[in-house]
């Protein structure tokens, strides 16, 4: 057994914002253990409070750069739900396509660029541009796929102009679904390539038991709205979110924790999975089973796994639906006439990370009186801390040096793929 540890990572690389590890143990006594959020509070409702109802998914997609189309896509549903608006069929099917694009550009950025270079033993992606540009190539070819999808639809890789409260305000034409289509079905040999390259890679073997919170499909596998579903059998309404999520204050950390049934909870690909693994595509299904990811799966470093596996899904699914929309009569509406009016409303979706909320309130003229956003970082946080505690707990018996303990607590913390600046509000 290890009696004494120091580790000190200020900040930790390859995610996104500042975040530390401390890991202090003394005569084989754990005296800390602690994942620290250090970001400066952003305040971001207080910019919303007066803003009018078509301008808070414009203001509120710039909270993230990579979950830009899941913030507006939270925040339409919030004013629409408070309105009572019902948004036309193609829009769904069209709005659905667009968050699997921002998922796939998101779960590729973090497997190849952020979390495979601790897998491989690299300090980051750069060294494999020299040793194996095949690999970076098709990172690229899968990453360019996915930012030409957001294009298509949402109008901008990045926030989107195409989704409007009520709809769209654009539909690609059929030539342009069905070019897509092709491209989508050429990458399946990239997405071969990619599941190849993770099956070699050995996935630290470490379980906690855990609360696993999603949203719940009832048909489909849940990107966008409905009921709310933990692993530990609570069901809740979108709109019982503060329920779900149960936000306070600790101390050490300037974003909240988050809990439910338990201490702790986890949102994100593995919550996904765990929750509607029956609801994935069957080629998903297939993958998960061969890589031995089954529900309900309690070792966090396999949010990676669930990541590739969400992949091979959004991959699939994104080709049933552009089929579904091209048969659609072209004139087919995808958008409904707005009245702004008061009420409040809730937009729950499922961003790369886990549930996204937004909740606002509206006046009678149609502007915002009060707004919430819960990002999914923040309802890991705590998550993060009890498995690293764990972690340390765990290794500290085997004897692991500062040094390797150190890697091993910072590839816990990047199997989450935390957005750790958003997280704080």
């Amino acid at each position: 057994m290890k009696l004494d540890l120091n580790v000190d990572v200020h900040h930790l690389t390859r995610v996104e914002g500042h975040g530390s590890i401390r890991i202090r143990v003394q005569n084989g006594d754990i005296k800390e253990a602690a994942w620290e959020v250090i970001e400066t509070p952003r305040y971001f409702e207080v910019m919303l409070k007066g803003k009018k109802w078509d301008a808070a998914a414009v203001l509120t997609a710039r909270i993230c750069g990579i979950c830009s189309i899941g913030h507006t896509l939270a925040s339409l549903r919030a004013t629409e739900n408070a309105f009572g608006i019902t948004i036309p069929e193609a829009a769904k099917k069209l709005r659905i396509l667009a968050k699997h694009g921002e998922t796939l550009q998101s779960h590729y950025l973090h497997l190849f660029f952020l979390a495979a270079p601790d897998f491989l033993g690299l300090p980051s992606a750069l060294p494999l541009i020299e040793s194996n540009p095949e690999v970076v190539a098709i990172a690229a070819r899968l990453k360019g796929l996915a930012n030409n999808m957001c294009d298509l639809i949402a109008g901008r890789t990045t926030h989107p102009v195409s989704i409007q409260v009520g709809g769209m305000s654009h539909k690609p034409s059929r030539r342009e679904l069905l070019a897509l289509r092709d491209e989508l079905l050429r990458s399946v040999e990239d997405v071969a390539a990619t599941i190849a390259l993770f099956k070699t890679l050995t996935i630290p073997d470490f379980t906690r038991e855990t609360e696993f919170v999603a949203l719940k499909g009832v048909k489909e596998y849940p990107f966008i709205g409905g009921d709310l579903v933990s692993t530990d059998g609570i069901v809740k309404k979108e709109n019982e979110y503060r329920a779900m999520t149960n936000e306070f204050c600790v101390e050490h950390s300037t974003s909240k924790w988050c809990k439910l049934s338990r201490n702790s909870f986890a949102v994100g690909a593995l919550a996904r999975v765990n929750n509607n693994y029956k609801l994935l595509h069957k080629e998903a299904q297939k993958l998960a089973e061969e890589l031995g990811l089954k529900p309900v799966n309690h070792n966090p470093f396999m949010n990676n796994i669930a990541q590739l596996v969400e992949c091979v899904h959004c991959t699939y699914d994104s080709v049933k639906l552009i089929d579904e929309l091209v048969k659609m009569p072209q004139d087919e509406p995808i958008r409904v006439k707005v009245e702004p009016k008061a009420g409040i409303g809730v937009g729950a979706v499922e961003v790369p990370r886990g549930i996204l909320y937004h909740e606002y309130e509206y006046d009678n003229n149609g502007r915002v009186v009060k707004a919430n956003c819960i990002i999914p970082t923040t309802q890991n946080h705590a998550n993060i801390w009890d498995d690293m505690h764990e972690l340390v707990k765990v290794n500290l018996v085997k004897g692991m040096t500062d040094a390797k303990m150190e890697l091993l607590c910072s590839m816990l913390v990047r199997a989450y793929d935390p957005c750790i600046s958003c997280s704080v509000h």
